[in-house]
């Protein structure tokens, strides 16, 4: 089955300023990939890091 999401899809609110910054602050604009890494350092899987954070001016750093 072509483009099949190996997981399921799920909600989260998350207020739309917001989600605009962080498409504008995480690297190449992938939300996903953020939220991902915090999950996974939250829950302490084996290896997980805290994502790079973006400068104060939004800049990466």
């Amino acid at each position: 089955m072509p483009n099949a999401p190996r997981t399921q899809h799920r909600s989260v609110r998350i207020p739309d300023d917001d989600w605009k910054d962080l498409a504008d602050r995480a690297p190449s604009g992938d939300r996903a990939a953020v939220i991902k890494d915090l999950v996974a350092w939250y829950l302490r899987r084996p290896g997980a890091k805290l994502p790079r954070r973006p400068a104060e001016d939004g800049t990466s750093s």
